[in-house]
């Protein structure tokens, strides 16, 4: 007989790793604040490898609207500054020789509206991807009554499911929803 633990660890740590998968994408998305995280997408050329800013560069937050950066080597300046304008930043940065800063602009509220939508539609994949793991082990319990697991086990193993469902998508609404309060606080 096989033990119904078989498919519920695999589908808690799927949806676990869905919500950890959901954090980390809100933590990219610009909420009219300075967060270093924002650079984290953007690689530059160094010594012919493509490496994070934050592996070039001291990067720093002085002030809720402006991220400093400060090149470990004087060469660096121009690669950053092409890094930073070519990616999806969508911002200038400033360059004084010695700093080059980007200020964070603050939101419209069309901006604002679109970085919503786009955090909602992250949200809703994260949720997908919840769903399906619960699909996957409800599915592998079905097989596993041919198996000869008892039906009455597998009843309560789809109960088991159906509640590990339920907590990870209260998760992801909550991620979703402290973002949502995030973007649009201004």
């Amino acid at each position: 007989m096989t033990d119904p633990k078989t498919y519920l660890d695999p589908a808690e740590e799927k949806m676990e790793m869905a919500v950890a998968y959901l954090d980390e994408s809100l933590s990219h998305i610009r909420a009219g604040k300075a967060n270093p995280k924002l650079l984290d997408g953007i690689r530059v050329d160094y010594y012919g490898s493509a490496a994070p800013i934050s592996n070039v560069a001291n990067v720093s937050v002085p002030d809720a609207r402006t991220i400093a950066i400060t090149p470990w080597e004087k060469s660096m300046f121009r690669e950053i500054e092409k890094a930073i304008i070519n990616s999806d930043l969508g911002i200038t940065p400033e360059n004084n020789g010695e700093v080059i800063r980007i200020s964070i602009p603050p939101l419209t509220e069309e901006r604002r509206k679109q970085l919503v939508k786009q955090s909602k539609a992250e949200a809703e994949q994260a949720k997908v991807s919840v769903r399906n793991a619960r699909r996957d082990a409800i599915e592998g319990l079905k097989k596993a009554i041919k198996q000869g697991m008892p039906e009455d086990v597998e009843k309560d193993a789809e109960g088991t499911a159906q509640k590990l469902h339920d907590k990870y998508l209260k998760k992801i609404d909550d991620l979703f929803a402290d973002k949502e309060k995030e973007i649009l606080t201004v």
